[in-house]
């Protein structure tokens, strides 16, 4: 499956959900310290409901620490910066989809890593500035598993 990446995630909602969405479509989840907020959090535990047990979670120390996790692999970064539509990428199984933190996205040093054809957005309206973090990654995901014929699922 994919491997989703929250780089700095600041709310604990948010990655509740995320927990909830990992254990559902079968992808990793992997959180970039630092988190704000602990993952013990009662928000983070509500909006995963009984998830957690269900889903495979990785906190890493660091940027350095989740790229050496995941070598070999092709990374995209979600940015609203982004230059490609998220929908004309073929998604491959082992994909990497990267996400910033909420309130400010990828820091420009993270987003330097990676061409014009690693960066993606989703479309919005003009005028808007950001979508909610669990909703981009959760449309993301789902495009990617449609487009992989939804392995796994009934």
């Amino acid at each position: 499956m994919f491997d989703i990446v929250l780089f700095h995630p600041e709310i604990p909602p948010n990655t509740g959900n995320l927990i909830r969405l990992a254990a559902n479509t079968g992808c990793r989840l992997h959180l970039v310290e630092p988190l704000g907020f602990d993952l013990s959090d009662k928000q983070v535990a509500r909006a995963g409901l009984d998830y957690h047990d269900m889903a495979c979670v990785r906190v890493h120390a660091g940027w350095t620490d989740v790229r050496a996790a995941l070598p070999g692999r092709r990374w995209f970064a979600l940015t609203t910066r982004g230059s490609r539509n998220y929908a004309t990428i073929d998604f491959r199984p082992g994909d990497v989809l990267l996400f910033g933190p909420e309130s400010r996205g990828l820091p420009e040093e993270v987003l330097e890593l990676f061409d014009a054809d690693h960066r993606l957005r989703l479309p919005m309206l003009p005028g808007s500035r950001s979508m909610n973090l669990s909703n981009a990654v959760s449309v993301t995901v789902f495009e990617a598993w449609r487009q992989n014929g939804f392995a796994g699922a009934v």
